[in-house]
């Protein structure tokens, strides 16, 4: 048995895409470390012939087969083999390369392949396989061509794989896993670094609620505040505020930003909102904790 939970030595960056938004990979191997994707808006879609449990948000999916798999970036995930015969193709794109620069309204979250709460898998027969896979293939070699309007060619063939999708029913097969509780904790605190560090005053944190948290998770807010409780000791909120008092004083202490700007990436509408927080939970004000820092 081995476990795949998406990390890797290998960081896939913008530098490393051939088109700006799209990397297709092959998988043909369970040694075969998947690419660690850092950019937070990065879609998956994998092809895969294999057996595994994916865990993916407070659920299991048990497979044994061909099946497809939608990965929404803002819900963790991993994959746990039962097999040493692995194999598949896996593309990550963004938004933006969906949209090829439209104006589209509808965000992919929205789509029933990655929205909140679904089920992401499908089960493919021979024939479905067969033809999907030829899609994947069809991608991998557009892209190392020099053709000049590829990234319009994959960006049809990507839609084509998702439009193929929706005429398919969502593979049912799940189960909540023994340690829940655990599960339920480790997806949390997985969400909770993966919206730091904030790299600029413009990025401003998705999550800021333990309610935003389990709409997220696809849980009831009450089961998130007891499974973090069981197993962290600690109550939900305690870690919301522990993680962005800790940016904050990174972002006092090492940028220029203002605090107004600070107090909006961090999710505070108003900067006097974000005072009010800092010094009831650290006894000083955000200014005072800035030029508390000696001069280099």
């Amino acid at each position: 048995m081995s476990t795949d939970s998406g990390v890797s030595p290998v960081e896939l960056n913008t530098s490393d895409l051939k088109l700006r938004g799209f990397k297709l990979y092959e998988v043909n191997q369970p040694q075969q470390t998947p690419l660690l994707y850092s950019r937070r808006d990065y879609y998956k879609v994998s092809i895969m012939r294999t057996q595994c449990v994916i865990h993916y948000a407070n659920k299991s999916i048990e497979l044994d087969g061909t099946y497809l798999f939608f990965s929404n970036p803002h819900i963790p995930y991993s994959m746990e083999l039962r097999t040493d015969q692995h194999w598949g193709y896996a593309c990550l794109f963004s938004e933006e390369f969906v949209k090829g620069g439209g104006e589209r309204s509808e965000s992919l979250q929205q789509s029933p392949l990655f929205q909140l709460g679904g089920t992401p898998v499908f089960q493919l027969d021979e024939t479905q396989a067969t033809y999907l896979t030829g899609i994947f293939q069809k991608m991998q070699a557009e892209e190392a061509t020099d053709y000049p309007f590829k990234g319009e060619l994959i960006r049809t063939y990507l839609q084509l794989l998702i439009h193929e999708t929706l005429h398919m029913q969502p593979y049912e097969n799940s189960f909540q896993p023994k340690n829940g509780a655990a599960r339920i904790a480790s997806l949390f605190l997985e969400l909770l670094e993966r919206q730091f560090p904030v790299e600029s005053p413009q990025q401003k944190l998705a999550l800021k609620t333990p309610l935003e948290f389990a709409d997220r998770l696809a849980v009831h807010v009450n089961s998130l505040n007891r499974a973090v409780k069981e197993i962290t000791g600690k109550p939900t909120s305690a870690h919301l505020n522990g993680r962005i008092l800790d940016e904050a004083k990174a972002l006092l202490q090492h940028t220029d930003w203002s605090v107004a700007d600070i107090a909006y990436s961090l999710g505070f509408e108003y900067p006097t909102y974000f005072n009010n927080f800092f010094k009831k939970h650290t006894g000083n004000t955000p200014l005072a904790c800035r030029k508390a820092v000696p001069a280099a």
